[in-house]
């Protein structure tokens, strides 16, 4: 019972911004109402929550603490604005509707996996929703792929369409329940369902049978379609080897690793991914349990239980626990690791449809679990790789996505930065604030160009915020850059490896002072745009955003056959040997090439580290071509072997660069009185060395702050820890992207910063 009006009574209003909308939040604040003796109500409004309270200044102070003190997990309040107000007097405490009027200042939050009291109440055969595959409350579920509209009310989601029954009207309704005001709140008799169906089989709304179809299939080796939280998966057995090189076949993926999603049973939810590969950190293991559910990849185990084809040629697995409700039911009614990779056209976003889904997946898929939730737009699977003990974002997605985050200054105007070409992201920055969006993928085709618009609408229809400028990268031909230049907007363009650098400078900073600080940052990756027209790729800046200063870079190379460059190592091994006048042994027709090469025909320059990888991989007989971006340099790095070395790449000052060699690591890697993995542990040794020298050889003569490592090549695990080593024993700070990729999902990040730092002269 509420304490009754006091002589003593006074009125406080407070605004709360940051995290407070889609997490649960009013309900909370109408509980320690009541806990502590206030009246008054609260509200949603644009992105804020607005609180009038009535109690005696005890009270009152108590009831504020506990706002910031006791908010619940998913939450991150901040009090924005508090004063003192008139007496209302209207007794008790309530919430309000949704106020749609005023400035914006909204957070949409990411989609989360089942809170244990959720979890409890699936596996509890006497609840009623015991092994409902919806279940949530307002501590977990569905977020950012149901959300239509901000404010966050039912009417504003994909959950619109399910009236709400009798009994889940109640818990909607009540203070006591987990289940006041869960806007996505639904039951077997209200909420989406399950439906199954195959050539042989139709099962519509009956959650339970759908569910036993698909795990049967599954047990016969069937590969099915499942509509998850985000989009489609596509499952199998992942030790029956028959269905995975069926699975490959049929989705033209013949190399590229598969994820592994494990039951979760018991106690210790993660033993059975302990069955399959090593975890080696409490982080690791705090981040594969939490709420955000990625997928990490991590040492395989030489026993796991699973078929060799499912990350062939590698001694790493990405492995998951079940995401949603539906997918733990699925998978600990299997009992065993399933495949889940993504369903879609490889590069392309994942599928959201079933329609679409039925049409673009139907030779792949021979069952379909689905349900009548919509998912308003995609979010494939995050993506991360353990790297000196603590996960790093390879992609954003599915619960960890949108990234938003606070920048160290104030923009003057709205700014939408659409990144590059492969890995696409996009940031939306206006004030001090900035969102990542999800994972788009490559921008090659007509879907992936599709998502691409409807994520940079969606973010500003979301956030209630609309971009005056536009930055892209330089490459005049990349997609993102194209769809830049056709708007009516100002457009700023950014070069990649400068976004690169920027991205890494602020990951997860809201501090200042990291705008001066002088850094040496080594951006080595495949390709990017150079100011000079070339390709560059194994490039090192000194500065700071806004003022990075290209002092060194690797000696260029001439490549041919364009953009079959990226899928066809041995052309890269074919120009290093051209380079160094040594007959390439390739067959006929490769030799051949080296007559277009000799007259520059259909060929560039690039100082690209990532080509130096493929050039090493396809010269130690590892690959001759591949069938994904990155297989190369994977395999090298699954083959080597730790080796100590002191050596380095020499270098020299040349053109106001200081120009780094590679030609003794084409002579180590062509050397066969050596085995192939002491080589590529050579390799690795070679280039890490060669960055700890650059970096004394700098730190001699500039003041440095740190050193940053950035770029997808610093993705490979092997190279940034022989690295951070080094840079460790000799007193060298350094910096590594962790919530930011360091890939190319970083760059539109980058480039907001590089954006911000010269056109904005935020320095």
């Amino acid at each position: 019972m509420l304490n009754k009006i006091r002589v003593d009574t006074v009125a406080r209003n407070f605004t709360l911004t940051g995290r407070v909308q889609g997490v649960g939040f009013r309900p909370f604040v109408y509980r320690i109402a009541h806990e502590h003796g206030v009246h008054g109500w609260v509200r949603n409004t644009v992105g804020r929550v607005e609180i009038h309270a009535e109690g005696n200044v005890e009270n009152l102070e108590a009831f504020r603490h506990a706002l910031i003190a006791e908010a619940p997990p998913l939450s991150s309040p901040l009090i924005e604005f508090e004063d003192s107000s008139e007496l209302q007097n209207k007794g008790g405490f309530y919430i309000l509707p949704s106020d749609t009027v005023g400035t914006a200042e909204i957070h949409v939050p990411a989609d989360q996996y089942l809170c244990p009291e959720c979890e409890a109440e699936l596996q509890d055969s006497h609840d009623r929703r015991f092994s409902y595959p919806f279940i949530n409350c307002t501590q977990c579920g569905p977020r950012y792929t149901i959300i239509k509209a901000m404010p966050y009310d039912r009417a504003n989601t994909s959950m619109e369409k399910f009236t709400l029954c009798e009994r889940c009207h109640a818990e909607y309704q009540s203070a006591d329940s987990r289940r006041f005001h869960a806007e996505p709140n639904a039951c077997p008799d209200c909420g989406p369902h399950l439906s199954y169906f195959d050539p042989q089989t139709m099962i519509e709304a009956d959650s339970g049978r759908a569910l036993d179809a698909a795990v049967e299939a599954l047990q016969r080796g069937r590969i099915i379609a499942v509509k998850g939280v985000g989009g489609f998966h596509l499952m199998c057995d992942a030790a029956n080897e028959v269905s995975v090189i069926r699975l490959r076949k049929n989705k033209h993926r013949p190399h590229k690793p598969l994820a592994v999603m494990v039951p979760s049973t018991g106690e210790d939810q993660l033993d059975g991914i302990r069955q399959l590969v090593e975890i080696d950190t409490g982080t690791t293991m705090e981040q594969l349990s939490g709420p955000s559910r990625p997928i990490i990849l991590l040492p395989k185990k030489a026993d796991a239980m699973i078929c060799n084809e499912i990350a062939p040629d590698l001694t790493e697995l990405g492995v998951m626990l079940p995401p949603s409700p539906m997918h733990l039911l699925l998978a600990n009614a299997f009992g065993k690791p399933l495949v889940a990779t993504s369903g879609n056209i490889s590069g392309e976003p994942v599928i959201t449809d079933e329609l679409e889904a039925e049409q673009r997946l139907g030779e792949i898929a021979e069952g379909w679990l689905v349900h009548d939730r919509v998912i308003v737009r995609p979010a494939d699977d995050t993506v991360m790789r353990v790297i000196n003990g603590r996960p790093r974002m390879i992609r954003p997605g599915r619960g960890t996505a949108p990234v938003e985050g606070t920048l160290p200054f104030h923009l003057e105007q709205p700014v939408i930065a659409v990144g590059g070409h492969m890995k696409n992201t996009v940031t939306l920055a206006w004030q001090n604030r900035f969102v990542v969006s999800p994972h788009i993928g490559e921008l090659n085709a007509v879907r992936s160009m599709d998502i691409f618009r409807q994520v940079i609408g969606d973010l500003q229809n979301l956030y209630q915020v609309e971009a005056k400028a536009i930055v892209c990268d330089l490459h005049p031909h990349y997609a993102s850059s194209r769809w830049a230049h056709e708007q009516n907007l100002p457009c700023y363009q950014v070069q990649h490896h400068r976004a690169h650098a920027s991205a890494l400078l602020l990951d997860d900073s809201t501090d200042a002072r990291a705008m001066q600080e002088r850094g040496l940052v080594f951006t080595w990756d495949g390709v990017g745009y150079g100011d000079d027209g070339r390709l560059w790729g194994g490039e090192t800046f000194l500065g700071k955003p806004g003022q990075w200063q290209r002092v060194a870079s690797f000696r260029n190379f001439r490549l041919i056959g364009g953009d079959r460059v990226a899928h066809e190592p041995w052309r890269s091994a074919a120009a290093l040997y051209w380079e160094l006048e040594e007959l390439y042994p390739g067959n006929e027709s490769e030799k051949l090439a080296y007559a277009a090469w000799q007259s520059g025909l259909n060929s560039f320059e690039s100082s690209a580290v990532g080509r130096l990888f493929d050039a090493a991989a396809a010269i130690m007989g590892l690959v001759h071509t591949t069938s994904h971006e990155g297989e190369a340099p994977m395999r090298l790095e699954a083959i080597a072997q730790y080796v100590e070395s002191a050596d380095s790449l020499p270098f020299k000052e040349e053109d106001d660069l200081l120009r780094i060699d590679w030609a003794p690591l084409f002579y180590a890697m062509k050397d066969n009185t050596h085995p192939v993995a002491y080589r590529a542990g050579y390799f690795h040794s070679l280039l890490a060395n060669t960055i700890s020298s650059i970096a004394g050889y700098f730190s001699g003569k500039e003041h440095l702050d740190y050193v940053g490592l950035t770029g997808g090549v610093f993705q490979n695990r092997k190279l940034t820890e022989l690295t951070t080593r080094l840079l460790d024993e000799a007193g060298i700070p350094y910096r590594l992207g962790e919530q930011i990729p360091v890939n190319d999902g970083g760059i539109s990040y980058g480039q907001l910063i590089e954006y911000s730092a010269i056109h904005e002269n935020i320095n």
